[in-house]
């Protein structure tokens, strides 16, 4: 069972979610790893984060992981933390991750599908979303 003993903070939650968008497909990928680390670095949302939470975090998403229903439990974690005035930005920054690494996976494409149903994101600002993180990922 995942250890859970501590709420996540709005940060957490974001982070939660770059981690579950990683390891979706069972390969968590350098590129998606250093992904997180600069948005975590870089944006404001990140202020003052506590960098060691990023291991507490992501044990707790790999722990869910393993659960029956792990997914089910981590979106009832994300939305307990994350004030919804987030939950764009956490689409924006799971779409970052997923499109780190010039490639989309069917279970990266499936977790976003559900991500943007549980966090309410309307399909036309997903669609922005998801072409803008792919403009900013695109290789010549």
């Amino acid at each position: 069972m995942a250890d859970i003993s501590h709420p996540f903070s709005p940060a957490d939650a974001l982070v939660a979610v770059m981690i579950a968008v990683s390891a979706s497909d069972q390969d968590i990928r350098t590129t998606e790893l250093v992904t997180i680390q600069r948005i975590v670095n870089h944006l404001p949302v990140f202020a003052g984060y506590d960098q060691d939470r990023l291991q507490r975090v992501s044990k707790t998403v790999f722990e869910l992981f393993e659960e029956e229903d792990g997914l089910d439990a981590l979106f009832g974690l994300l939305r307990e933390s994350l004030p919804e005035k987030l939950h764009e930005t956490a689409y924006v920054m799971a779409c970052d991750v997923a499109a780190a690494d010039g490639a989309l996976m069917d279970s990266e494409i499936r977790l976003l599908e559900e991500i943007r149903y549980e966090l309410s994101i309307p399909r036309l600002n997903a669609a922005a979303i998801e072409s803008a993180a792919r403009a900013r990922h695109m290789v010549p």
